[in-house]
């Protein structure tokens, strides 16, 4: 007997009970959460749910199902992506430039609508007739007011495709050639919005739907962020990061992106019908899937491009990137008449909104340093509005960036938010050189402390050597007390600069150290400005290890790689300790990150802002998660033929909790062949190669010892 959550439980029928529970409720809460934005509970009270699920399945790990919270992160890395057919064509669209393509698109419907009313009623002798009849403005007019429209945000993703069979999420694939994709099952998967069961007491058989996976504004900047100051090649925009994203090998690493996900329509579906496009989205809604909120019906063209007009100039408020609007006829019967060509639907148009770029005057290149001592150049330009926002300064990432583009210093360029978040400098304009312009040379010194600028061998950043240099100081407090690492309300860039400037911290462990009467030196801060602040830093000491290691900057190890490592050493003095092969031996921690880490626990000077941390009371350590037994470490399992007991989903999950790969094809190398009902090729080639073969009582009775 244990005791989970608020109960005891005894036996496995109980625990089977209780785990099905437990995924209901974790579905339902990830629903409200992600799809609603509207929890019922906190995130505590969440995780405590997600623990107890986690505590049954780690003890029986029979039990998994493939659609449990637990498993969004279970697929072992792809060495390919397999092609897949898609269930029904992937169509693309036709697009529209101005309201003039828009009004061409619309005419198109009436006409093709109208001339089959006129031959529905008896009239295909006089097709010419039908013809200047509908030249009447009469004609159009009376068919704006049938064609029933709905608008849609044009999200700027991956169009990708989701398969649910009984409800529960089987697969997901990309567009591809709109016939034939690439397998992203269990990249799709790590996406929180997507429900991997779908709410409905009686779902169809089978629902393929079709969905936008993308990165928000604020996770694309945050991404480039981390990889501009670990010398990586930046993403240029939102759509060819999730694009990238999506396309890893590895499943965590995708997790570690936060995509989201809208789903705008269907596929196919079996024992369901529908008659138009809005009753389909308010079901996919209603089964839990994460359908847009700005969708919206018309009657009229002129209804239409308002819509197209609204979203235009109101696009810079979204916390996500849209590059038109998706116009689609709603009726089914309508869009049946309508047709497709071969590669797009008549029945819908999408209105692209015109790329936003400017012109300006690069006056400077100034140098910022970041956490990490790298040297960024920016560039200084007369104020300009470009996409809703004034732009003044913009990125221009590294030397090698500005001698490719020939950036210099009093040029006219045009500059364009990338993905409308950051602003880049597309080109000079070469014609307009006087001949006064100024070629841009990295400085040998850094411009904060003076210290030596080194680009290391193979990087393309250059970066200040000197570790008490303020400017990194400075960004490492910023980073230490940020949302995502130990989340110090209160402890702004001004406080910050401040605190450092009065000489009250001079490295983030001084934090934990600060008195009230100490906060009260700083500029504007009365009684209660201190008295909060003093406690958002007493409450940040009990953060989970995961962000303390990520707050710490170690280079190379983002919110992501810190929770992998949190869940395998499970304190910071254990991983101070790891020598680089124990770091390289863990899943998605390659030689790049060891060697980060080994230095970074190299560093005395980081060792003793550790130890000034321990002794404030910050949390150091916490529980490790009990594992299954890992009995079949390194060995392949492939299963084949029909099982009765297990679905073979069921079967795989189970011997990967057990340290066991799944694969699909039999090599020497296979431990063994779990062999079901009408096994066909696999068995046999098993049988030549004289690997191993179970039956499906076998594989249950060695799984359960």
């Amino acid at each position: 007997m244990i005791f989970l959550g608020a109960i005891y439980i005894s036996d496995k029928k109980a625990f089977k009970k209780r785990a099905e529970e437990l995924r209901r409720q974790v579905n339902y809460h990830n629903y409200r959460y992600h799809v609603l934005d509207s929890p019922e509970i906190s995130d505590d009270e969440y995780d405590v749910l997600i623990r107890e699920l986690e505590a049954i399945e780690s003890q029986h790990p029979e039990l998994i199902t493939p659609d449990s919270p637990t498993q969004r992160i279970g697929a072992e890395p792809s060495e390919a992506f397999q092609p897949v057919r898609h269930r029904s064509k992937m169509l693309s669209l036709a697009n529209a430039f101005s309201r003039d393509e828009l009004n061409d698109f619309f005419n198109r419907i009436n006409m093709r609508l109208a001339s089959v009313a006129y031959l529905a009623e008896g009239r295909d002798n006089e097709p010419s007739d039908i013809m200047r009849k509908f030249a009447d403005s009469s004609i159009p007019e009376l068919g704006a007011e049938e064609v029933e429209l709905v608008c849609e945000l044009k999200i700027d993703g991956v169009a990708v495709s989701l398969v649910y069979e009984n409800g529960v999420y089987e697969s997901g694939a990309t567009r591809g050639d709109g016939e034939v994709g690439e397998d992203i099952t269990a990249n799709i998967k790590t996406i929180q919005s997507l429900p991997l069961r779908l709410l409905h007491d009686t779902p169809p058989e089978t629902l393929e739907v079709r969905g936008e996976a993308y990165l928000s504004k604020e996770q694309f900047k945050q991404m480039n962020e981390e990889r501009e100051e670990e010398g990586q090649a930046l993403f240029a925009n939102p759509r060819n990061a999730a694009a990238g994203s999506l396309r890893q090998l590895n499943p965590r690493v995708t997790a570690g992106r936060s995509l989201d996900i809208f789903i705008y329509g269907l596929g196919s579906i079996s024992g369901v019908s529908f008659s138009n496009h809005w009753e389909t989205l308010e079901f996919l809604r209603k089964a839990g899937l994460r359908v847009s909120a700005y969708s919206k019906k018309v009657n009229t063209m002129e209804e239409a491009y308002a819509y197209c007009e609204e979203w235009r100039e109101r696009r810079h408020t979204l916390p996500f990137d849209i590059d038109g609007v998706v116009i689609k006829v709603n009726s089914f019967k309508h869009q049946e008449i309508l047709g497709i060509t071969s590669k797009s639907p008549r029945w819908a148009i999408a209105y692209k909104f015109p790329a936003e770029q400017q012109t300006t005057v690069l006056r400077d290149i100034e140098l910022n340093v970041g956490r990490t001592g790298a040297v960024t150049p920016t560039a200084v330009l007369d104020p300009v509005v470009v996409a809703g926002s004034t732009v003044s300064r913009a990125t221009l990432h590294n030397e090698d960036e500005i001698k490719r583009k020939d950036i210099r210093i009093g040029d006219t360029v045009i500059i364009q938010k990338a993905g409308d978040v950051i602003p880049e400098i597309v080109a000079p304009i070469v014609s307009k050189r006087t001949g006064k312009e100024r070629e841009f040379v990295m400085p040998a010194t850094c411009p904060v402390c003076g210290g030596d600028v080194v680009r290391p061998e193979g990087e393309a950043v250059a970066r200040c050597v000197n570790i008490n240099c303020p400017a990194v100081i400075f960004e490492h407090v910023q980073h230490f007390a940020s949302r995502g690492a130990m989340d110090i309300d209160g402890l702004g860039e001004s406080v910050a600069r401040q605190l450092l400037d009065k000489s009250l911290i001079r490295d983030v462990a001084d934090i934990y150290y600060l008195t009230k009467e100490e906060l009260l030196i700083i500029e504007h801060f009365a009684d209660k400005a201190a008295d909060n602040l003093f406690s958002a830093i007493e409450v940040s000491k009990e953060r989970p290890l995961a962000r303390l290691l990520f707050a710490l900057g170690i280079r190379h190890v983002g919110a992501h790689v810190a929770e992998v490592l949190a869940e395998y050493f499970g304190s910071v003095a254990a991983l101070s300790r790891a020598s680089h092969e124990e770091l390289t031996g863990i899943d998605e921690i390659g030689p790049k990150i060891a060697e980060s880490i080994v230095d970074f626990f190299g560093e005395e000077r980081n060792t003793q802002v550790i130890e000034k941390l321990r002794r404030a009371g910050v949390k150091m350590e916490q529980a490790v998660v009990a594992r299954p037994e890992q009995r079949f470490a390194g060995q392949t399992f492939v299963f084949t033929g029909t099982m009765s007991k297990l679905t073979r989903s069921e079967a795989e999950a189970i011997v990967k909790s057990m340290g066991a790969k799944a694969s699909s094809s039999v090599s020497k190398k296979t431990a063994y062949v779990v062999a079901g009902e009408e096994a066909g090729s696999k068995y046999a080639k098993a049988k030549s190669l004289g690997v191993k073969i179970l039956t499906e009582e076998e594989f249950m009775g060695l799984i359960n010892g």
